[in-house]
């Protein structure tokens, strides 16, 4: 298939759909673990049309999501610097922190940007070489490629004026956590395309043989998705336990390696807090030795950061897998998308976001149980 709307043929879905009632014979738990993932499955209600057994966990895929209250509290606290032209992408501004969010800082004066690469953020740094300028480094594997090569890009052409505030997350680390925790009910994974396109799957191969869980690489849309379920189910069903590359036009087994080579020039792998999951180790990157000096933790001194979640919030137990935003009394009331309480509401990968604009409400999602 060579055009968009050929990944979401109803004809194609339905026989997809009718393959997955024939093979599954048993109940089985699924995780999707990238948030884009999470929204096509919701916003298609693919998640509902599945054979009754046949369940998806919504996991920790929103790197958004996952950042620690911690760090958005030290980029609020950056970004409020008289000195400072705070940059991010869009989807960091709204996610809220202890007492309050970028966006705020923003309406209140501060000088807040949208970028929409790492690199436009050295080239404000260049324009202003009397301001400090920080990039906000957020995400998966996916982004770490880009933003190592803007820390880079910084060194060799000597603006000083240029740091990183770095979140950076791990997914194959994250997986051995979940299924390490004693109330995992997760028995495969569709792991995420995008990734597995950076750094391939063989990190991939040693979890699915030592917990015995299938894995298989998938893409994002509905009918990427619902193969990828078909290929899990028959490996569930079969009691065999392998990665597989369901996502064959954009991955290849090694991944990107001329990408992999730049991340592991620029960053170092190191234990990472995960929101709502707390410390994994090594599941996230920070600066080596080489790039130190573009760390915008250590330039700014943000150690006096104090933090606390919101009361009413569950996203942690969301982002775990263990409940769904309609189990959260706050959904849809007191936390909207105009109004979150926490980042799985507002990110545009989070699975509390996700419901909400698939109209997923308490009674509904009680309709279907």
């Amino acid at each position: 298939m060579k055009y968009l709307d050929e990944y979401r043929d109803p004809v194609l879905a339905r026989r997809l759909l009718a393959e997955l009632r024939t093979v599954a014979t048993s109940p089985w738990a699924i995780m999707e673990v990238c948030g884009g993932q999470t929204h096509t499955l919701v916003r298609q209600g693919i998640d509902e049309l599945l054979p009754a057994g046949i369940r998806m966990i919504h996991g920790p895929g929103c790197p958004v999501c996952v950042t620690p209250l911690e760090i958005i509290d030290k980029a609020v606290a950056i970004a409020a610097r008289p000195d400072v032209v705070f940059t991010s992408y869009g989807d960091m501004l709204r996610v809220p922190g202890t007492s309050g969010d970028l966006l705020g800082v923003k309406a209140r004066g501060g000088d807040v940007r949208v970028v929409y690469t790492p690199l436009d953020a050295v080239r404000i740094a260049r324009e202003n070489p009397d301001r400090q300028v920080v990039f906000f480094a957020v995400g998966f594997e996916t982004t770490a490629p880009a933003n190592a090569m803007a820390v880079l890009h910084a060194a060799e052409t000597g603006v000083r004026n240029f740091s990183v505030l770095v979140s950076h997350v791990l997914v194959p680390p994250a997986i051995t956590a979940i299924l390490d925790a004693p109330d995992n009910q997760v028995q495969a994974f569709l792991a995420a395309g995008h990734v597995c396109a950076v750094m391939g799957w063989t990190e991939y191969e040693p979890i699915a043989a030592r917990y015995r869980v299938p894995i298989v690489v998938t893409g994002f849309e509905p009918l990427d998705l619902l193969e990828g379920i078909v290929l899990t189910v028959r490996q569930l069903e079969t009691g065999r336990a392998t990665v597989e590359n369901q996502y064959a036009r954009a991955v290849r087994r090694s991944g990107n390696t001329a990408a992999q080579d730049v991340v592991r020039r620029v960053f170092r792998v190191t234990e990472r807090t995960w929101r709502g999951i707390g410390p994994i180790p090594a599941s996230g990157l920070a600066l080596t030795e080489e790039f130190a000096g573009f760390d915008a933790e250590s330039r700014f001194a943000t150690d006096g950061v104090r933090t606390a979640e919101h009361p009413d919030c569950i996203a942690g137990r969301i982002l775990r897998g263990t409940a769904v935003p309609t189990d959260c009394a706050a959904y849809g009331t007191r936390c909207t998308p105009r109004t979150p309480l926490g980042a799985p509401m507002v990110s545009a990968e989070g699975t509390c976001a996700a419901f909400h604009h698939a109209g997923r409400r308490p009674s509904t999602m009680e309709a279907t149980r």
